[in-house]
């Protein structure tokens, strides 16, 4: 069974490389036409129902880019679609969900000091919530305050700070700050499969059959897009805080998750006002770094102020941690992991330079190191990433036992 460990470690190494691959593809097509549209210019010159053009020079060649607001008078002979790099964007993110947050949900999903749920009860949450968002949203945006874009944005706002707090009360930090990123990117997704793609059908039909295209469909689709340009760098931030615990493990999370929102508006309107010539607002920058900042001092103040301790954490609260605090080889293995790794995975680090325990794993009770086997193994018995650098000088001897601590539990 311990092969399993290393195949499901390779497994989420695959779908993450996939994810970062799409994830790229759409990001950077969306940035491309986001800076093409700001910047077309119109000119006398340009054909019956052309909006604008643009010149632009890349790979040691000349572009030249019309765009037609409806549609041109016949449908061209080649049309060129942008659409599956968001679907495979949002499929391999929902993988990755699947294998970190489902698979492990005992470990990174579910958090019982905060909601005492089954692993199959969070996954039916966090599911829910996806689908949840994507209604919501749609429906909003249908409604009579879809009219106004602005005060529908302000509106989804709101929307997107409650649902921050709401992960915040269901879910680990860590996980929260992943689906708030889930949640917003299906919102993006399902604007692209559920909105503009099928409008863009609707005027591509209309032009093969000699009709007209209704203009509706092209400022519907406009508005989903504009939506998604605003909100692509907060899921970014998103993807990227489980890697940071002071983002996603503090008091304020939901507060920090909050101000990124209002970050990625002030950095796309910079680009946005710079990409369509109306000069470069540099306050957004300014307002910026504070908003970071502000960030910075949410994710240590609770400590400064109050010198919160954590609690202290009772047995393990799983069968399969149980398990691996119950077996044989235990004692060996907790010397291992308290000699070399817990100065640093503790409440309170004592190695020189780490402040702040690293992902918030804490490995100094019998109950922490059991709940975090499966890492250990990885980590520190199977490859040599932990100690980093082996600075702790741990011996192959000593990985081996954490080795054999781990088959031998799942080989029982």
């Amino acid at each position: 069974m311990y092969e399993y460990a290393v195949a499901w470690e390779w497994l989420s190494f695959a779908a993450r490389w996939f994810h970062v691959i799409t994830a790229i593809a759409w990001i950077g097509s969306s940035f491309y036409f986001i800076a093409l549209d700001l910047g077309l210019v119109k000119r006398p010159h340009l054909p019956a129902g052309a909006y604008g053009e643009e010149w632009q020079v890349h790979g040691g060649g000349f572009y030249h880019i019309q765009k037609y607001l409806v549609a041109p008078a016949q449908m061209p002979e080649h049309l060129t679609w942008f659409k599956y790099e968001s679907y495979f964007a949002w499929l391999s993110g929902f993988l990755m969900l699947c294998i970190v947050y489902y698979g492990g949900a005992d470990l990174f999903l579910v958090d019982r000091s905060v909601m005492d749920l089954t692993p199959w009860q969070a996954i039916l949450i966090s599911l829910a919530s996806l689908a949840f968002g994507w209604v919501f949203y749609d429906q909003l945006c249908k409604s009579p305050i879809g009219r106004n874009t602005w005060g529908l944005m302000i509106v989804l706002y709101v929307v997107l700070v409650a649902m921050a707090w709401g992960y915040t009360q269901v879910f680990t930090g860590r996980a929260a700050f992943l689906h708030l990123g889930a949640f917003t990117a299906t919102i993006m997704s399902a604007n692209v499969f559920m909105i503009i793609i099928p409008n863009q059908k609707i005027v591509v039909a209309d032009l093969i059959a000699g009709r007209k295209p209704d203009p509706k469909y092209g400022v519907i689709a406009k508005q989903r897009s504009l939506h998604n340009n605003y909100l692509t760098l907060p899921v970014i931030f998103f993807m990227l805080s489980n890697h940071y615990p002071l983002a996603f493990a503090t008091a304020f999370n939901w507060v920090i998750a909050a101000l990124v929102f209002l970050m990625g508006v002030t950095i796309r309107h910079w680009f946005n006002t710079t990409h369509a010539r109306k000069g470069r607002p540099t306050w957004t920058w300014l307002v910026t770094v504070i908003l970071f900042i502000v960030i910075i001092w949410l994710s240590t103040v609770p400590k400064i102020l109050t010198g919160q301790a954590d609690t202290a954490v009772g047995p393990p609260t799983t069968a399969m941690s149980q398990r691996f605090a119950a077996n044989a080889h235990f004692g060996a293995a907790r010397d291992v992991v308290q000699a070399r790794c817990s100065m640093c995975h503790a409440a309170e680090p004592v190695y020189e330079g780490v402040r702040f325990t690293p992902k918030t794993v804490k490995l100094e009770t019998d109950a922490e190191i059991a709940s975090h086997a499966r890492d250990i193994y990885i980590q520190a018995g199977r490859s040599h990433a932990m100690p980093p650098g082996n600075v702790t000088y741990i011996s192959p001897q000593e990985r081996q036992l954490l080795v054999a601590w781990y088959e031998s539990t799942l080989s029982e």
